[in-house]
């Protein structure tokens, strides 16, 4: 028996709206990732320390852990050590922190620092033991939009489609200094992506430091995860003030 015109149109709607909620679930699936991320850090082709993350994206929340600590040569020199726990709201690609904790860990001195979030502005931020402010600080109720340093680590270096490689730019707030990092230009390198990214100073540093170096380029390399399936950073290139540094993941 033939299908009256009108239900056929029916069953067109009830068609087109099934696939779009199939793919809406399906892009809502692979938002979910876990991501293991260890690379060791080399400053003028010596060994100076490893950089480690643990983060994950689940729904509409991300979390991240990470470690940045010296080894080799360099820390023989000088102990340095930056533990950090993040969390907050994740949604169309873009992440919003809702508290930070760092403990870093400079020779004996050791320092705390809490940051909180409301509304995606640092509405608190603490500091143990406490120190005198100083005129370069940045009003943290001025940084809404930014993200705090863990957040950005884990929004560069996390795997992503290949549509999504070399495409970022945040502003960062650590409590009291304000900087922006942005990757962009991808060009192929073999099966990959290569792009160019800066880190930039921008409020909150000392006149010595703007003088010293305002400006940091770097050159990021992607390659297929090993599934194939999308790209992970796999080398950083990078000027530092000691020089050029190189960052290999493991």
């Amino acid at each position: 028996m033939p299908v009256p015109p009108l239900s056929r149109a029916r069953r067109l709607r009830r068609f087109a709206l099934s696939a779009l909620l199939a793919a809406f679930c399906a892009q809502g699936a692979r938002a979910d990732q876990t991501d293991r991320i260890v690379f060791d850090f080399s400053l003028r082709g010596i060994t100076a320390g490893q950089l480690a993350i643990n983060g994950e994206i689940k729904g509409n929340t991300y979390s991240a852990s990470g470690v940045l600590k010296t080894s080799g040569f360099l820390g023989a020199i000088r102990t340095l050590r930056y533990d950090a726990q993040v969390s907050g709201r994740y949604a169309q690609g873009r992440f919003t922190p809702t508290r930070m904790d760092e403990t870093a860990q400079r020779g004996n001195e050791r320092v705390e620092y809490v940051m909180l979030y409301r509304n995606g502005v640092p509405a608190g931020v603490t500091r143990n033991p406490p120190r005198q402010p100083r005129e370069s600080d940045v009003d943290p109720a001025a940084q809404g939009g930014t993200i705090d340093p863990l957040t950005a680590l884990y929004a560069v270096l996390r795997d992503v489609d290949r549509g999504e490689a070399c495409r970022f730019s945040a502003y960062m707030f650590d409590g009291s200094k304000r900087s922006q990092v942005t990757l962009s230009e991808p060009v192929a390198a073999g099966n990959g992506v290569r792009c160019s990214g800066e880190y930039r100073r921008i409020a909150g540093f000392s006149e010595r430091e703007m003088r010293e170096k305002p400006r940091f380029p770097f050159t990021l390399t992607y390659a297929p995860t090993p599934d194939g399936q999308r790209l992970r950073v796999v080398s950083i290139d990078t000027d530092t003030i000691l020089g050029k540094g190189r960052l290999i993941r493991r």
